[in-house]
């Protein structure tokens, strides 16, 4: 079986420098991956304001959808099925993490990995019902703080370890902020994991230059933060069950206008 995943920070669905919508370009922009799973992070449950501002009288690439932001997604396109894990929640709305999926999902759970009052943190676990069996995805938004991050990871062990302890195919996905790549061994070594570009490297050019510099290949994750000149290396797509065939950062001028995080997309085939 192939399957096609995507990993997006979707910055709750506005503009990064002046927090207009951009709702309606990112579900065409979703459409280009042409991924039948996409995991996102930062997605708007609800938003009053915004709502107000920029409800259904408003035309334009401004609109803001009466739907919650995961629904809206995954109207009236491949992906049928949708789940959403509420973590942050305040006066005016909501926003936590996503899952779309072209699969029937079989079930889902949203687990609380917060690590304080200030950061509500969560890990979305959706079993998907594929042709050749089920596949778990997490998805995963890890705090800022690179202490609570090592809980956080701990939390994420445990709950992989617990719902899916006997090998099955697993995806797990997200905004792990993980800029010093200090998470990937203990992953790997706790669950089998691989992250997607362990086998095929990084795909900048900066990249390119270091490893020659070091004349050795690195393990590293691909730079996706900021959008407009990625740098930080904060997105991870980590798989087991599956063959990672390509993976690559989705650059250029319509991903930086979008969100603050460049997408990760990746084929994979079932091992």
């Amino acid at each position: 079986m192939k399957i096609r995943v995507a990993t997006y920070n979707i910055h709750k669905g506005v503009s990064s420098i002046r927090a207009e919508p951009r709702v309606l370009a990112l579900k065409q922009a979703i459409g280009m991956f042409d991924a039948d799973v996409v995991f996102l992070q930062e997605v708007q449950g609800k938003h009053d304001l915004k709502a107000a501002k920029y409800g259904a009288e408003h035309l334009g690439h401004k609109h803001w959808p009466a739907a919650a932001q995961h629904e809206f997604f995954a109207g009236e396109s491949r992906h049928l099925h949708a789940a959403y894990g509420m973590n942050a929640i305040y006066d005016h709305g909501h926003h936590g993490n996503a899952l779309l999926s072209a699969f029937p999902i079989a079930s889902q759970a949203n687990r609380d990995v917060s690590d304080h009052a200030y950061e509500q943190r969560g890990i979305l676990h959706c079993v998907l019902h594929t042709p050749h069996g089920p596949v778990h995805c997490y998805v995963v938004h890890l705090g800022l703080f690179e202490s609570g991050r090592r809980r956080q990871t701990q939390a994420l062990i445990s709950a992989v370890q617990e719902t899916a302890p006997n090998g099955e195919p697993v995806v797990i996905a997200g905004d792990f902020n993980d800029w010093r790549n200090t998470l990937s061994a203990e992953l790997r070594n706790a669950l089998g994991v691989r992250e997607a570009f362990d086998e095929i490297g990084g795909n900048s050019a900066l990249d390119d230059i270091l490893r020659k510099l070091r004349r050795k290949a690195s393990v590293t994750p691909a730079r996706t933060f900021p959008a407009g000149l990625p740098f930080f290396r904060l997105d991870r797509i980590y798989v087991r069950g599956f063959k990672v065939e390509t993976a690559e950062v989705m650059h250029g001028s319509l991903w930086a206008k979008l969100s603050d995080h460049a997408p990760i997309v990746a084929s994979l085939t079932l091992a």
